[in-house]
């Protein structure tokens, strides 16, 4: 092979190295310089004159030169020699540069002779165990037969295993954070009297950072259900920390059954405590099977999802505030409704925010997606993340929490039963309260303990309402597949609270009574004014759920 009638267009990086290697070449040492003394003044006539091999001898990269369709091998420099062991010339590349083949660099090099551009491959293990990026050069000869390809392969191997160390350390802080994320959720959601609930979590991508979303569900007694889903801003293990002090203090703010704004407003001051540079979304909403309602307040969160029983979605309005950890905002409630049969669904960011489409179209998408998606609230869940086309490289985190309302018919109605009776004050609502008590009891079939407790409660919750309340008042029995619950409200915004009488003490025992004999007891404001005390009792054994 005659190299001197080859020419190259070398990459920059094996240029500079060939002219690094030409410098070290003497060039005006007397009887023994490469360059002809003729020529020693022309620097162009000298690199003429420069025998090919010998500069690629000396570039330190490993390089192979091979020509024609069938890339036969023209020439290794020491380098390559070195690094995979001679080779003969003549042969195709196929045969003679087998550690290409299992590259796949022969159809890189196929087009590389067809285009005539160069192609980089970069960072490949070769059968050396060493890391190289291989650049392919075309070479022109004096005809199609004659062109061929120069390959330089550059040592990357501490790159890469640079990169690669960088790479196990972003994997591992990943999965410490996942692993703190999936913890600070809930193993198992609280499974309320009147609903149905389900819940996924999806963290994005390997190459997403984890976020902070989170979800919540907490039975607040009376038969009444908190939902709560969030969504710390930021990344990483910051943002799962701060989602799980988020998290606890909801639970623990939740137990004051307050009203859903005055619960906000407790959580944005926290979350300013908590790291004034770190924001967080939230919608925190209360179910009350007595009143067929979802009363909520947003956060700057996204807006709640309803269907209902005729398929139809509502998106819920939004008296929303900007989100937790700005402070300064008196957030507000609203309601939308929830009766049997409906389907609502609360979702963080990730489910509907794409960067190529605004965030409402995402939000229709929803919409549309759970007009059509039936079944179980898991069921449910799954196929709107599949609608929203969340895969295990997605680039958010994605959490999604739906709550259904039942429609019961048949046997499993008569689990669910309710009866109310308004009370008029005087002398005779006591008795009145405990015969009507006591009647709703026996037709409810309870046995004799639980029909005599029942009625004891009812008693001393209606005399201590009529004591300590004001009009309007009314009783309310309540039976589920699991428990009695007894709620008296009347319009006197005080809560009681539970002491411990005096023997001489007339009155004063009532609460206390109630608080021994039932499962538990508790009050809370009403959202219109006046409060509501209830107590539970656990039937005496379980019925399956429907």
């Amino acid at each position: 092979m005659n190299f001197t009638r080859w020419s190259a267009r070398l990459p920059g990086t094996q240029r500079r190295a060939a002219a690094r290697t030409e410098q070290t070449v003497p060039t005006d040492r007397r009887g023994d310089s490469p360059v002809p003394a003729a020529r020693a003044g022309n620097p162009a006539a000298a690199v003429d004159e420069l025998p090919a091999r010998e500069v690629l001898d000396h570039v330190p990269a490993l390089v192979a030169l091979v020509h024609g369709p069938e890339h036969r091998l023209a020439h290794v420099n020491d380098a390559y020699a070195a690094a995979f062991g001679p080779r003969p010339p003549g042969g195709p590349a196929r045969d003679t540069l087998p550690e290409l083949a299992e590259l796949g660099l022969l159809p890189l090099l196929d087009q590389v002779l067809r285009s005539g551009r160069p192609r980089t491959l970069k960072s490949r293990k070769a059968v050396d165990g060493r890391s190289y990026t291989f650049t392919c050069t075309p070479v022109t000869g004096h005809g199609d037969r004659d062109a061929g390809v120069l390959v330089f392969a550059t040592d990357v191997t501490d790159h890469a295993e640079a990169a690669e160390r960088l790479r196990a350390s972003e994997r591992s802080q990943r999965e410490t954070a996942v692993t703190l994320q999936r913890s600070l959720l809930p193993q198992d959601l609280e499974e309320p009297d009147d609903l149905r609930v389900a819940a996924t979590y999806q963290p994005g991508g390997t190459e997403a950072a984890v976020g902070g979303d989170w979800y919540d569900v907490i039975t607040l007694g009376g038969g009444r259900t908190a939902l709560v889903i969030g969504d710390v801003m930021g990344r990483g293990v910051r943002a799962a920390a701060v989602m799980g002090q988020l998290r606890t203090a909801v639970r623990a703010y939740a137990r004051l059954d307050l009203p859903p704004h005055e619960v906000l407003q407790l959580l944005d001051g926290l979350a300013v405590e908590i790291d004034a540079n770190q924001i967080a979304t939230c919608v925190y909403a209360v179910h009350d099977p007595n009143e067929g309602r979802l009363l909520y307040a947003s956060a700057g969160h996204l807006p709640i999802l309803v269907r209902d029983e005729t398929g139809e979605v509502l998106r819920a309005d939004e008296p929303t505030g900007p989100p937790l950890g700005t402070g300064g905002w008196v957030h507000s409630s609203g309601s939308v409704p929830l009766g049997p049969g409906s389907t609502a669904v609360l979702y963080t960011d990730g489910l509907v925010e794409r960067r190529d489409q605004d965030l409402d179209e995402g939000i229709a998408a929803l919409e549309r997606a759970l007009a059509g998606a039936t079944g179980t609230p898991q069921v449910v869940c799954d196929r709107l993340v599949r609608s929203a086309g969340v895969t295990a490289d997605h680039d958010d985190d994605v959490a999604v929490l739906v709550l259904q309302h039942p429609a019961r018919t048949g046997p499993a109605a008569e689990l669910f039963r309710n009866a109310a009776l308004d009370l008029l004050g005087g002398v005779e609502a006591a008795p009145r309260a405990r015969a009507f008590a006591s009647g709703v009891l026996t037709s409810w079939r309870f046995p004799t303990e639980l029909h005599d407790l029942g009625v004891l409660a009812a008693s001393e919750l209606v005399a201590n309402s009529l004591q300590h309340g004001t009009p309007p008042m009314r009783l309310r029995l309540r039976r589920t597949d699991r428990r009695l619950i007894i709620e008296v409200t009347d319009g006197d915004d005080h809560l009681p609270r539970r002491r411990r009488a005096d023997p001489a003490d007339e009155s004063g025992r009532g609460i206390d009574i109630v608080a021994t004999i039932a499962s538990s007891w508790g009050s809370r404001r009403k959202p219109g004014g006046g409060k509501a005390v209830w107590c539970e009792f656990l039937l005496p054994k379980s019925r399956p759920r429907t």
